[in-house]
């Protein structure tokens, strides 16, 4: 067999290629480039070595990256058009997103013809630490001390609550340290036992004499607030800023500790009931002791020993009674000390008749700031859900999966709705029907201050109602073309504000916000919206 190819094969093979060569080739897409300075946010100083990337705002890809050169200018080179976040990072900085705010906010980069993706300016914050040692009434090191830190809100919202943020224990010579520290206003809290504390059982001393050795060692420390304090109302205030090394060191003083005894009645003999004692620091519930009754009577007497002075959380009996308890003496307890804790079951179903997702989470929180009610896991299928034990009082129901939180918009008790999402727990068991949005539309639109798009500004979405206002409201920060997106919006009525510089507001104050409502563009959401709603105007920007 010839391998030869046919004269009439080899002149269609010539036509081919002459035709493909006469094609013009096609144009090759336009790229772009990112290029700034990265400062130090504390000296503005240029941060040198420091690695810069550009991610896919889509998917959170690192699509281009580069290292600062020692005036710390970057350029990252060969982008398309398209929206990416801009980070940096190095060792001994937070790390970093371009004009970045609280709550994960920052504005995106937007690439394309006519865009300004140069001489840009990008902060890094230098970490900050706090340190300190522990000590005790002779000037000793206090070891294996608990150190609570907490954070102080940066706004004046009445919801706004301290919240603790680290733990650490103190080494063999008392110290203790905490790094990495975002800069803010801090309140320090130490937790500790004496080591040489030796507790004995009231009830039990009045059938056997204790020596006094004994009695004298039956000490506790009170919780101990910076600067070396037990009256948390006088905690001082340790303020971090970037990069600053704060110390800050503790004296704790013994002081004999308090018993607490109860009688309470069991159903059942082989199962007493048992009581818990938490303690109360800054609103939140900080730590749990469990004690079992101290014999198997039908009354049984239950007793806290070792306790220190201080502001504690009750729970105790069956059905469990619930109080709080300013401990300054020893003392003996009411059975009926404090309000019957409560049972709290319903429904939930989905403001679109939709099927729940499988995975759902309810939780109760309560507006007062002392207790989160452990969450409740609640079935796809039916809805039906059940909190046990609830503390009287005033409580926010939020649900949630995995991927988001899901708005509750209204609630019904004994046949009346309300909007919004909380609920007030009294002396009686209650019955409720929830009804839960899924939040399903992303509302796209631009942010314009004259004729240009306004990078950087707060885009705020309030509801109509006030009463749904924690649940509903959501918020962004427009990116350097003025684009934004408000991601998982229930159907409702809204009014859409956008403001400059206005992210040091108290935005989430109705009082607050309406300022700026007569100048924002009212926005309709309904179950048929959609996915995707897009603005047909812009938002114009307000002033602070």
């Amino acid at each position: 067999m010839s391998n030869r190819l046919a004269p009439e094969t080899l002149c269609a093979m010539a036509l081919l290629l002459a035709t493909a060569a006469a094609q013009p080739a096609p144009a090759p897409s336009p790229v772009y480039r990112i290029a700034g300075t990265v400062v130090n946010a504390a000296t503005g100083e240029p941060v040198r070595r420091a690695s810069v990337a550009a991610l896919s705002a889509s998917d959170h890809n690192i699509i281009e990256s580069a290292e600062t050169d020692s005036d710390g200018r970057f350029a990252l080179w060969g982008l398309a058009a398209a929206k990416y976040e801009l980070t940096a990072s190095k060792r001994g900085f937070l790390n970093a997103f371009y004009d970045e705010h609280n709550g994960g906010y920052n504005t995106a980069i937007v690439t394309g013809e006519d865009q300004h993706t140069e001489g840009l300016i990008m902060r890094m914050t230098p970490i900050a630490s706090l340190h300190g040692v522990v000590t005790d009434d002779s000037g000793d090191p206090v070891e294996n001390a608990k150190v609570l830190l907490y954070l102080k809100p940066r706004s004046h919202n009445p919801g706004a609550r301290i919240t603790q943020v680290a733990e650490t224990t103190t080494d063999d010579t008392g110290a203790y340290h905490f790094g990495g520290l975002d800069p803010g206003e801090y309140l320090l809290a130490v937790k500790a036992e004496p080591w040489y504390a030796m507790h004995h059982s009231a009830a039990g001393s009045r059938q056997r004499p204790q020596d006094q050795t004994s009695i004298k060692l039956d000490v506790a420390y009170p919780i101990t607030y910076f600067d070396s304090t037990t009256d948390e109302a006088s905690a001082t205030p340790i303020v971090i800023t970037g990069g600053s090394r704060e110390e800050a060191n503790i004296n704790l003083r013994a002081v004999p500790a308090l018993h607490l005894i109860f009688e309470t009645t069991a159903k059942q003999v082989d199962y007493p009931p048992r009581a818990e004692l938490h303690q109360i620091i800054f609103g939140s519930l900080a730590s749990i002791d469990t004690i079992t009754s101290q014999s198997a009577m039908q009354s049984v007497k239950a007793e806290f020993t070792g306790v220190a002075p201080g502001h504690y959380e009750l729970t105790q009996g069956d059905p469990p009674r619930i109080a709080e308890l300013d401990a300054t003496v020893s003392q003996q307890l009411d059975p009926n000390f404090g309000k019957p804790a409560m049972v709290i079951s319903g429904t939930l179903r989905t403001s679109s008749g939709a099927a729940l997702p499988d995975k759902l989470t309810l939780s109760l929180e309560s507006i007062e700031g002392v207790h989160q009610q452990e969450q409740n896991q609640v079935s796809g299928s039916n809805g039906q859900f059940t909190f046990e034990s609830v503390r009287q009082g005033n409580y926010e129901f939020t649900a949630s999966t995995p991927d988001k939180q899901l708005p509750i918009i209204s609630i019904t008790i004994n046949g009346r709705t309300h909007p919004g999402n909380q609920i007030t727990v009294s002396d009686q068991p209650m019955k409720i029907g929830a009804m839960v949005s899924l939040s399903e539309t992303r509302i796209e639109g631009f942010a314009r201050k004259g004729e240009k798009g306004a990078p950087g500004v707060m885009v705020v979405l309030v509801p109509k109602e006030p009463e749904v206002f924690p649940a509903l409201a959501r918020r962004d920060q427009s990116d350097s073309d003025g684009s934004f997106a408000l991601r998982d919006v229930a159907p409702g009525q809204y009014t859409l504000v956008a403001i400059e510089d206005g992210w040091e507001l108290d935005w989430a104050r109705p009082e607050v916000i309406s300022r700026y409502l007569s100048g924002g563009i009212a926005v309709t959401v309904t179950e048929s919206s959609g996915k995707l709603v897009r603005l047909p105007e812009a938002v114009p920007v307000e002033s602070r």
